[in-house]
């Protein structure tokens, strides 16, 4: 089988079980899916596997103390929400992408991916931009959704890698 078969089999398998089990137990099947595909993008390997995980988390954190510092600091009376959030998100992200100096978190693709995440959960979902929930740890805290979500996809990327390459191995000769 090719490795573009092998492939295309393993993740839309794999694909199926992630989705049955995300909608059973209440994790985001599109975050998964996002982490999944920054695992092929950092490499496909252990590498990309180990940057997925810490590079989306850290986004992720990233975007919760953009979150918190919008929804603590008072400013938005003063300069309206919009320009508010856009300085704070503008300083923190930022911040995330200097954080690439230090080589664990040097994959800003998958940070940036990792703090949209969390904001595209925070500004979709119903009542989730609260410090209430910001600060509770639950599966309604958007940070504790995206991350445990994430590192779901990264574990289904590695194994969709790990089945692509066992349909492709070629069978070892037979001894004489």
């Amino acid at each position: 089988m090719s490795s573009l078969v092998a492939l295309s089999v393993s993740i839309g398998l794999l694909g199926g079980i992630a989705t049955i089990l995300s909608l059973k137990v209440g994790l985001l099947i599109w975050a998964a899916f996002l982490a999944w595909a920054c695992f092929f993008q950092g490499g496909g390997n252990e590498t990309g596997f180990k940057n997925t995980i810490v590079c989306t988390t850290f986004g992720a954190v990233c975007a919760w103390v953009a979150a918190v510092i919008i929804l603590s600091v008072p400013l938005a009376d003063s300069l309206t929400l919009p320009v508010w959030a856009g300085i704070v998100v503008a300083v923190t992200v930022m911040l995330l992408c200097l954080a690439a100096h230090v080589s664990a978190l040097s994959s800003i693709p998958a940070s940036v991916i990792g703090y949209a995440a969390v904001f595209a959960y925070l500004l979709q979902t119903p009542d989730a931009l609260t410090k209430d929930k910001l600060m509770s740890a639950s599966m309604g805290n958007a940070f504790v959704v995206v991350v445990i979500s994430m590192i779901v996809g990264a574990i289904f990327g590695f194994a969709s890698a790990k089945m692509a390459a066992a349909l492709t191995a070629k069978a070892a000769p037979a001894a004489s």
